[in-house]
């Protein structure tokens, strides 16, 4: 009986030992690496990358070298005649440019892939799912140690990613190429070690460079949008006030040829972007008017002339896709007119609630938006994806959204998605959970099939080590209160739109103080302590609230929060944080706030209707604007909205005002004129006489509260004449919050 059970295990051994073998990592001590003579750039370095990142693993320093000696014991990195000829050997001629293969049996490792990226693909593939490497943010690689046992394969693998274009838009990732290569963002590296980047770019608002109206507008204000009866040229900010008319033949004419143009001097690119600017100014022309109205959507005027512009560019470009946003206004398909084969069209979603899945149906909102997915998909092969993922009114502020990047994702691949871009907080370092939301976000888009949840529990074990469980923590009571509560929310707004209250806010710090107490060293205590820059910024965000609305925040507010404000500053200075928001730039060792002049007792508010007078050759202060009081050419205006909305839409320079007040006498030592916001800079006269100026950087000027000490500078319960003169240089302009004489001592 006994030697019958032998007999059948030996049997069974040498029926298993015949099959192909898998490879046992921590034995490659007599390995090489192999990789073509003639390898191009991005498969040289793909085995420098393998070399390196194993040697951190095993300890092992595996030689690279071009040619084969024996049989076995070697890895293949990329295509050629070593691994053509090998037991393991395949052609790549046939794939994409990112496609890659992987074969591990019998004594041999082959990765290679099509041409420029795939072969790097495959290597980081191979690290990632074989050794256990994780590319976590551009300042963390968790390798772990291969130790004693280490057996993979047999593996025979290949990989089509799904995703043409994929661009996790983060600054950790656009700021650093190697990582980008890393997490296979294939949007952002150019040097050809990294593979480049894909020829598809990014559709963005793109007629304002390609019918300026600086230069056009003068000589002809017909090839600008008609609206209310008025054609928008000769505008200071073509982006955001005005659209070409896409009936002019001229229009036509020139866009196309400007797009030639950029084609020829640009070889190699896969699109163009002929698309609509970023405003709701849109041509009312009869013209215009007429297809938009017959197509139920004003992209009916936007298609046809993209169409048209596609068909010229086919002739001379016939692989180039014609790209457009459907975006706002424009993002509804019309009713008739279809895409020619040649053109793209980018779907946005700014309007969706970034809280709920995309496809929700208990959400109108995003409901709409997959309705228009589905329609366009049906009428057109190339649509791509443009998904808003980040609080743009405030980028430190915790966002319950990190459980929608996958069923995002996934449905945008099932819809047959030819490019996804995520947009996060991309123009600064140390957004809420920037790189936890950047490594989620660049593998789902990578491998779609990936879960989310383990990426993101995968990333807080990692990186934060004992300290990830309360963190873990504090993440999930954000969400699940959102969830809870049923907020529905797009990318813009504040701490309380999100849900975070006082509660969730005081959780957040005994959170983050557990997690820095079990901090493992430093350096964890450090990625701790720029997560916890979320819940110090939900914290101070009622005074941050208070300076972007109406009113000016209150005494007792300022003075109870200072103290977190001047924590979080610390923080974004030593973390990188050079934007707070999508439009407010940070500065270090700045508060920029009049803490004084805001802590002090409110005197007196002053009126709202001012006196108003354009300056446009900036003539005023020479001929002593400020030394007269408003006569006839001055008209009446409220300082509590900016001056566009009042009649002066479009105009950007400078600007007066004047009002005539009593300001009663004040027991306090110092008393400030206190402004809560002006765009941008000012200068202030009272009776005539010369008292300060606001002056810096306009992106940080226009919305922060501003004071200039007034004591001894007026005659208490006299009339007082207060006089500004207003310099905006883009956008909105004026005062446009209201102002209060403030004393203290």
């Amino acid at each position: 009986m006994s030697k019958c059970i032998v007999l059948l295990a030996l049997s069974a051994s040498t029926a298993f030992a015949a099959g192909p073998q898998g490879v046992n990592l921590a034995e490659l001590t007599d390995w090489d690496i192999i990789v073509a003579s003639d390898a191009i750039p991005s498969e040289a370095y793909a085995a420098e990358e393998l070399q390196s990142h194993f040697e951190m693993a095993s300890g092992i320093r595996l030689p690279i070298v071009h040619a084969v000696e024996r049989a076995d014991r070697h890895i293949f990195v990329g295509p050629g005649e070593a691994l053509a000829s090998s037991a393991v050997g395949f052609g790549t001629d046939e794939f994409g440019p990112e496609d890659l293969r992987i074969v591990i049996r019998d004594g041999l490792i082959a990765i290679a892939g099509g041409r420029p990226r795939g072969t790097l693909y495959g290597v980081y593939t191979f690290l990632e799912d074989y050794l256990g490497v994780r590319f976590l943010s551009p300042d963390h690689t968790h390798v772990p140690k291969v130790g004693a046992w280490r057996v993979v394969g047999p593996v025979d693998r290949f990989y089509h990613p799904p995703l043409a274009f994929r661009w996790s838009f983060y600054a950790e990732t656009n700021w650093d190429p190697v990582f980008a290569a890393r997490n296979r963002t294939n949007t952002v590296p150019t040097e050809p070690r990294l593979g480049g980047k894909t020829g598809l770019t990014n559709i963005n608002h793109s007629l304002l460079f390609l019918l300026p109206s600086q230069t056009y507008g003068k000589e002809h204000p017909e090839y600008y949008a008609l609206v209310d009866g008025k054609r928008v040229a000769t505008v200071a900010n073509d982006g955001v006030m005005t659209q070409p008319c896409l009936t002019n033949p001229d229009v036509l004419r020139i866009v196309t040829d400007r797009v030639l143009g950029s084609l020829r001097s640009s070889p190699g690119v896969e699109n163009v972007s002929v698309s609509q600017n970023d405003n709701t100014k849109y041509c009312r022309c009869p013209d215009c008017a007429a297809i938009d109205e017959r197509e139920g959507t004003p992209m009916g005027s936007l298609l046809t002339f993209v169409n048209a512009v596609a068909d010229e560019v086919a002739k001379e470009f016939p692989d180039v896709l014609v790209g457009t946003l459907a975006y706002s206004y424009s993002r509804k398909p019309p009713r008739t007119i279809r895409p020619r084969p040649n053109v793209q069209i980018q779907l946005c979603s700014i309007e969706c609630s970034m809280i709920q899945p995309i496809n929700d149906p208990g959400c109108e909102l995003n409901v709409e938006f997959c309705r228009d997915l589905d329609e366009w998909g049906k009428i057109c092969d190339n649509v791509s994806i443009w998904c808003y993922n980040t609080n743009f009114a405030g980028y430190q502020l915790p966002c319950p959204n990190l459980r929608v990047i996958e069923p995002n994702i996934r449905h945008f691949v099932a819809n047959h998605a030819i490019g996804v871009f995520m947009q996060g907080v991309y123009n600064t370092l140390s957004g809420e959970f920037s790189d936890l939301r950047n490594y989620m976000t660049a593998n789902l888009l990578w491998d779609p099939n990936r879960s989310g949840q383990q990426l993101m529990d995968e990333f807080l074990d990692l990186h934060y080590g004992r300290a990830a469980d309360p963190i873990r923590r504090f993440i999930n009571l954000v969400h699940d209160n959102a969830e809870a509560r049923g907020i529905q929310r797009n990318c813009s707004g504040s701490a309380a739109d999100f849900g975070i209250d006082d509660a969730i806010i005081e959780a957040g710090f005994n959170a983050f103080d557990e997690a820095l107490r079990l901090a493992d060293d430093d350096t964890v205590r450090d990625r701790v302590e720029k997560a916890s820059m979320c819940v110090y910024c939900a914290a101070i965000d009622p005074l941050a609230s208070a300076m972007s609305a109406e009113g000016i925040p209150d005494p007792d507010t300022v003075r109870r929060l200072l103290p977190l404000a001047e924590r979080f500053n610390e923080l974004c200075a030593k973390y990188g944080v050079t934007k707070t928001s999508e439009g407010v730039p940070f500065r270090e060792g700045e508060m920029d706030l009049p803490v004084d002049a805001l802590c002090g007792r409110r005197v007196v508010q002053l009126p709202e209707q001012w006196r108003f007078r354009l300056d446009p050759d900036n003539v005023g202060e020479q001929e002593a604007w400020f030394a007269q009081p408003a006569g006839a050419a001055w008209k009446p205006i409220s300082i509590h909205s900016a001056w566009e909305g009042q009649g002066y839409e479009g105009y950007d320079g400078y600007g007066w005002y004047s009002v005539e007040i009593e300001i009663p006498p004040v027991e306090e030592r110092r008393v400030w004129l206190l402004c809560g916001a002006v765009d941008e800079t000012f200068k202030l006269w009272i009776n005539g006489e010369y008292v300060g100026a606001s002056e810096g950087e306009p992106t940080l000027l226009w919305c922060r509260p501003v004071a200039l000490d007034i004591t001894g500078k007026y005659t208490p319960g006299a009339t007082t004449r207060i006089t500004m003169r207003v310099h905006d240089v883009g956008y909105a302009g004026g005062i446009w919050k209201p102002i209060w004489v403030t004393a203290a001592d």
